[in-house]
């Protein structure tokens, strides 16, 4: 892992001199765990690629001022889950004008599965998706992303306290629901 970080800090010095296949090299290397952390974010496809996107833009925009370059990887994170919350904001507040809830109370049921592992796996991930958007960044930054506790503080640009409460806030959630439907 050592590795791959002063790779990608050695990336971050060459397309802030201007070489473009540098900085592709350097947003293909994030593409991927960027994107399956936003789409736990937002929950779908096209807001999560949407999200991408401008996360790539001002990561393209601010790469410059970015001074030190082995921290690449939390400002990237940091960027993309500011723009997943704007996002998220303007999602509800959309929502909000056009609510049905009677429509949205009428969701259909996932279908049954009959193996334990795959059922315990799609419950975990509906769980996780019912966090609020605070605890469910921190709970996938410190445990899918494996961040450490002020890794995930430097991505959400919060107190460590407040990372604490929200990852303890999120396992007393996830544990209440998991002895519910387990």
């Amino acid at each position: 892992m050592k590795d791959s970080a002063q790779r990608e800090a050695f990336l971050v010095l060459r397309a802030q001199s201007g070489d473009r296949a540098a900085l592709d090299e350097l947003l293909a290397s994030v593409q991927e765990p960027l994107y399956r952390y936003l789409l736990s974010l937002v929950r779908e496809r096209h807001l999560a690629e949407d999200v991408l996107q401008e996360t790539f833009v001002r990561v393209y925009r601010k790469l410059g001022w970015l001074r030190e370059p082995e921290l690449f990887r939390p400002w990237a994170y940091r960027i993309a889950t500011r723009e997943a919350f704007r996002l998220l904001k303007r999602e509800r507040r959309w929502a909000e004008q056009l609510r049905d809830d009677d429509a949205l109370r009428e969701l259909p049921a996932p279908p049954p599965r009959e193996e334990f592992a795959p059922e315990l796996s799609a419950l975990l991930r509906e769980t996780v998706a019912a966090l609020s958007p605070a605890s469910r960044a921190v709970v996938l930054l410190y445990y899918l992303h494996e961040m450490s506790l002020e890794e995930t503080a430097a991505v959400l640009g919060v107190p460590l306290g407040t990372v604490k409460s929200r990852l303890a806030y999120g396992l007393a959630a996830l544990r209440r629901q998991l002895k519910r439907d387990v």
